[in-house]
């Protein structure tokens, strides 16, 4: 007898193109890697993942765009330019460190300023696309350790893809006048626009204290920008009227009450709970996060809202020697993540969820501001 031929297997079901969609939606938002490669499964999937469907239902889904890394001015070259904090690994050709300063980053851009004693000009980059520009610091510029930030321009934008859009940036310095005898110190602040390849007007205010700011990054709030100086001033600039205002820290308001360890004044700029101004205050194993409530004039009124006991989301090992080893080294504003650096690390701190988590890359560096 002759034997039957083979019996083909039946072709398991498609999956319908909608439940495709479901299925890549669900994915692990802190890690957009997974996302690449379910795009490189098959063509079908691909024309998923880019559509403008599934990217709006994703912003949608994920209202809170995910952190991908840190970008730092360290100079160790053992130390990548930059430090990705997701579960894939991956990097990015960030621009070279020995050539630039890192200012800020917000809504897809990076901002850049030319390092050595005459910086001449900001480096405009968006990380997702690669694309670079180059901007000249004000003609009117001079003086010591400015700051700039950068923003979207574009009206009504909700800053999912807002790439190769206008842009603007703020550009801060201070200059010593010799021949003032009072208030000597002159800031200044000029606004630059992608879309007329111009700087705008400065705006200047006197002083009694010179602002450096070396350090620390800025904040977007509302229609101002708060820059933080390296003397622990905070200086605002109100991007409708074109104004300037400096204001102190808490400790420097008259309740303030001091825990005595000498480091009352280690302050990074942040958002606080309802979109207000906040400021944390680094103070060995605990984090202070502070309030600015609406005040006139220069006298700021700051409140306490919360304290953050980090012997409850770090490793022992992360907090040996934490009043000197510890230190907030940023804040990611549009996840309002904090991020810490310990001996052991750099750390993560979500704030809505009391969340921390050690960044991946990055368990075995040392820290140094600058």
């Amino acid at each position: 007898m002759a034997a039957s031929p083979p019996r083909r297997r039946a072709s398991p079901p498609s999956i319908p193109d909608e439940l495709f969609e479901e299925i890549l939606l669900r994915l692990p938002p802190d890690d957009p890697a997974c996302l690449l490669r379910a795009s490189l499964v098959c063509k079908a999937w691909s024309h998923t993942v880019s559509s403008p469907r599934f990217r709006r239902r994703l912003h949608e889904l994920h209202p809170t765009p995910p952190v991908l890394g840190v970008l730092h001015n360290w100079e160790y070259d053992a130390i990548p330019r930059f430090i990705h904090t997701t579960a894939s690994s991956f990097c990015l050709a960030a621009p070279d460190s020995r050539s630039w300063r890192a200012l800020d980053y917000r809504q897809g851009r990076a901002l850049f300023l030319s390092k050595g004693q005459d910086a001449e000009e900001l480096l405009v980059w968006e990380p997702i696309t690669g694309a670079q520009q180059r901007v000249p610091v004000p003609a009117a510029f001079q003086g010591d350790y400015p700051t700039a930030a950068v923003f979207c321009a574009m009206d009504g934008c909700g800053h999912r893809d807002c790439f190769g859009g206008p842009f603007r940036v703020v550009f801060v310095f201070c200059v010593d006048e010799e021949d003032a005898e009072l208030d000597p110190f002159l800031t200044s602040a000029a606004v630059y626009s992608s879309e007329t390849g111009m700087w705008g007007e400065l705006t200047s205010m006197h002083g009694e204290f010179v602002m450096y700011f070396e350090f620390y990054s800025s904040v977007l709030i509302g229609r101002s920008l708060y820059f933080l100086s390296d003397g622990g001033l905070i200086l605002e600039y109100d991007l409708v009227r074109h104004g300037l205002t400096v204001f102190n820290t808490p400790h420097c308001q008259p309740d303030y009450m001091s825990d005595d360890d000498g480091f009352d004044y280690r302050y990074n700029l942040m958002l606080a709970e309802g979109g207000a101004l906040g400021v944390s205050q680094e103070l060995g194993q605990r984090l202070k996060l502070w309030t600015k409530e609406p005040s006139y004039g220069t006298d700021a009124i700051w409140v306490l809202s919360r304290v953050i006991n980090l012997n409850m989301l770090l490793p022992n090992d992360a907090l040996v020697d934490a009043t000197n080893s510890v230190q907030v080294l940023g804040f990611a504003q549009e996840a309002n993540v904090i991020f810490v650096v310990t001996v052991a690390g750099l750390f993560s701190i979500e704030l809505q969820s009391k969340r921390a988590r050690s960044t991946h890359g990055a368990n075995t560096m040392t820290h140094r501001r600058g």
